[in-house]
């Protein structure tokens, strides 16, 4: 993914979920993938799918038993 790209998907994340923390970073040595964060806190990773000149993009989040007993 191309900066101009990730600068795409960091507008679109932030007006989705109405949050101007969330930050699209490019993930080093990769470039079919970037890094999703709010503030400084890493939440996941979007990767870049580019089958049969559709792109598209899914987003993996890994959430913790740990992270929800601290909602508690």
């Amino acid at each position: 993914m191309n900066k101009e790209e990730i600068e795409k998907l960091q507008k679109f994340l932030q007006q989705k979920f109405a949050n101007p923390d969330l930050r699209v970073k490019a993930r080093p040595q990769k470039a079919d993938s970037c890094e999703v964060y709010v503030g400084e806190e890493f939440l996941g990773v979007m990767y870049l799918d580019d089958e049969d000149g559709d792109r598209s993009y899914m987003f993996q989040m890994a959430i913790l038993d740990i992270d929800l007993e601290e909602m508690e």
